[in-house]
């Protein structure tokens, strides 16, 4: 089921310093927000995540301990089976109430959660292509959502 890293996460002081180091390694901006920025590793497919905030941040934030592996749209639809034939519980994300995988619409992914015994929050994310007509939508929306209004765009 898991083809690679998606994304890794670090907390930074300073985004802007960081932001310069990053660059200066040669990795591409893929893209910001206020107190975020998010590098290409592999363009398209693996990014750092850069988390601005406090040196010892509470409560926790996911940047601390998080990596999410790559997966295909297909292999996430049968995630929640695949977890728990290996007796792996999944957990919600953030304030949602269900474990169920989410398209975020926005960015162009999808993902499921689940922590390792030292709870390490850990993501099995993939890429989901997204049609231009519904790049504005920020909300989380299970995958039969996201099926049902993409359907009309599918080619």
């Amino acid at each position: 089921m898991i083809q690679g890293l998606y994304e890794a996460h670090l907390p930074v002081k300073n985004l802007e310093v960081s932001m310069s180091f990053y660059s200066k390694l040669g990795l591409k901006l893929a893209w910001r927000d206020e107190d975020t920025a998010f590098y290409w590793i592999e363009e398209g497919r693996s990014w750092i995540g850069l988390w601005e905030g406090p040196e010892h941040a509470t409560p926790y934030h996911p940047s601390l301990r998080h990596i999410a592996f790559r997966v295909s749209y297909e292999d996430l639809k049968q995630s929640l089976a695949w977890l728990a034939s290996i007796q792996v519980e999944a957990v919600p994300f953030g304030s949602r109430t269900s474990i169920e995988p989410f398209v975020r619409p926005n960015q162009g992914n999808a993902s499921v959660y689940f922590d390792d015994p030292d709870g390490n929050s850990l993501e099995l994310m993939c890429y989901v292509e997204v049609p231009n007509e519904l790049k504005h939508i920020t909300d989380k929306l299970s995958l039969e959502e996201w099926e049902e209004l993409a359907r009309p765009y599918s080619k």
